[in-house]
């Protein structure tokens, strides 16, 4: 991976992450929103696990942030 990619996803995770914050939820709380394991948000926050558009709209909408507004922050 290079590192403008790298950089590029880390700030994927970041926005996710702030996103969920604002939303007042911890990472275990949105996974069990999610059904998913406790760990799933604490990958993809990390940076261990990338998210695919599919998942990225079912987080944001997990959060309840339109999934576009939340996108759009990503190519600012």
């Amino acid at each position: 991976m290079t590192q403008e990619r790298a950089r590029a996803y880390r700030t994927v995770c970041k926005v996710l992450a702030d996103a969920r914050t604002e939303a007042d939820l911890t990472q275990r709380g949105l996974s069990e929103m999610l059904k998913r394991p406790h760990s799933y948000v604490g990958k993809i926050e990390g940076g261990e696990r990338r998210v695919d558009v599919v998942e990225f709209i079912e987080l944001a909408r997990a959060l309840n942030v339109d999934p576009v507004k939340l996108f759009a922050r990503l190519v600012e």
